[in-house]
Formats: C-alpha cells, structure tokens, sequence
C-alpha cells in the first residue's frame, strides 16, 4: 500500500514549478521591498509584531508565506517535505534579500530536525492540516517546537468548508467527514488551485479534516492554552466554484448570506513560560 506521504509529495513536487511560475502567488512581485503574501497581510492585525522572534512555518510550500514573515522582523524556519517546493522557496527568499533557514522533512518528523522548545513563534498557514492524518500529532509536535512563552498562529480552512462538496454550485451540500476519521478521503484531480496550463501527472491524494473542537483539544492536551480564536467568512481563494464572490482584499465569500458559512478561523496558543 503507497504511503500516504509518498503519494501527496509527489503532487506537491510536480506542482512547485507550476505554483512558482504562476500570477496568483506572484513571485516577481517579491524583488519589491515592502511586498508581503495575500495570507500574512490579511493575519497582521492578529498576528501584531513579530520582530526579533524566531519564528518556524510549518508546511512553507514555495516560502511566499516564509518570506513575508521575514520582512516582518521574525527570524525564520521554515519546513517542508517536498524539496522542489523548497528549491523555489529558497530562490524566493534570495529574491526578497531575507535570509530564512528551509528544512525538509515532513510534518511529524520536524522534531527530529529542529530544536525543542527554540522557537517564539509556531506558524501555519491555510490548507496545511488537511494532509495530517492525526491532529494530536500535530499539536504534540508544536508543544515541542514552541519556547516557554512562545505562540501558535495558525489561519486555516474551516473544518465545516471542508466538509461541503465544491462540484456543488447550487446549494452547501455536506458531503465529507467533519471530524477526525481514520481512512482518508481519496482525491483524484488533475488541476490546481492556481492558474495554470501545465498538465499534471500526479492527481490522486489522501487527506483528512478535523473538527475545530479536535483541533482545540489537541492543543489543550499537549500543554498550551487558547488564547484566541476567531471564525472568518471568507477565504483567500474561490473554495466554492459558483457560489463565492470575489472581495476587494483577495478574499472570496458567498455570494448569497454570507453568514452562513465559517469559511476560515484564526486560533492562537501559548506554551506557558
């Protein structure tokens, strides 16, 4: 049976070069001194000041996210388990005139290749958890990253956004789990969430939601305490062909009563000092 790392790191290295050669993550627009991501501008008035705290990204990608944490002041990490990714991550951050420390490895094994409790800063950003099999993992691994006083800053999907069915462009229609289960939902798609003509070799993925209270007590069970959480209507990319509108700051929402939907959520942790 193909490990389930195997399989997801083979779309995501095929896919570097293509989201690095794409306008949506608009790499060129780095050599620009005061450029930051879509997803850290919309986190900067949660996120508050990070300079001088050393700071790891878990799950980087391409390092846009990685970068723009760099240009803020923090010192930082970031880790990834596809090396192309982190071979335009790097490119980027030499782009940008930042210097940031790339390390590959998986998820679960970043406690195998970076210092315990160093780090001020924990940080993830959107679509991250979804390729995590076991959320308490996950948070064990942070509780080890963090420093005593350090934080977690994590923006990501809603756990309910990922339960509906985007094929579906007439109604919210739940069609997968909400909660943590053990078997994966298998993907088989040939495209992308950027813009792109590349045709694709590597479609099929395995992946899992967690439910927000999953993701709330895994965290409280490895030693942090909640600081904050706050639910957002709106997401940085169209999640729900058909149904979302596009809004000024690059965000999409529904169209029809937004309020329905938590489409992302902003959740803070601290590891007490």
């Amino acid at each position: 049976m193909t490990d389930y790392r195997d399989l997801n790191r083979a779309l995501w290295d095929e896919r570097a070069d293509a989201h690095a050669a794409s306008p949506d993550y608009g790499l060129a627009r780095f050599a620009e001194p005061d450029h930051l991501s879509h997803v850290v501008r919309f986190d900067q008035p949660l996120l508050g000041d990070v300079r001088g705290l050393r700071g790891v990204h878990l799950q980087c990608h391409i390092g846009t996210d990685t970068v723009s944490l760099a240009r803020l002041g923090a010192r930082m990490t970031g880790l990834d388990f596809s090396a192309p990714a982190l071979t335009r991550a790097r490119a980027l951050a030499t782009t940008a005139g930042v210097e940031v420390d790339f390390v590959e490895s998986d998820l679960y094994g970043a406690v195998d290749v970076l210092p315990h409790h160093a780090f001020d800063l924990v940080y993830t950003g959107i679509g991250a958890l979804c390729w995590l099999p076991d959320i308490r993992r996950w948070a064990e691994v942070v509780g080890t990253l963090l420093a005593p006083g350090g934080r977690l800053f994590i923006r990501e999907g809603h756990p309910m956004l990922w339960s509906l069915d985007d094929a579906r462009s007439d109604a919210l229609v739940v069609r997968y789990p909400y909660f943590e289960v053990p078997e994966p939902m298998v993907f088989d798609d040939d495209g992308t969430y950027v813009e792109t003509d590349v045709q694709f070799q590597n479609t099929v993925t395995h992946e899992w939601n967690h439910g927000l209270g999953e993701i709330v007590t895994a965290l409280l069970d490895a030693g942090l305490v909640l600081t904050g959480l706050v639910e957002h209507d709106s997401v940085p990319w169209e999640a729900l062909p058909g149904q979302m509108e596009a809004l000024p700051d690059g965000e999409y929402r529904l169209r029809d009563q937004p309020a329905r939907l938590p489409a992302t959520y902003t959740l803070q942790a601290v590891r007490p000092a």
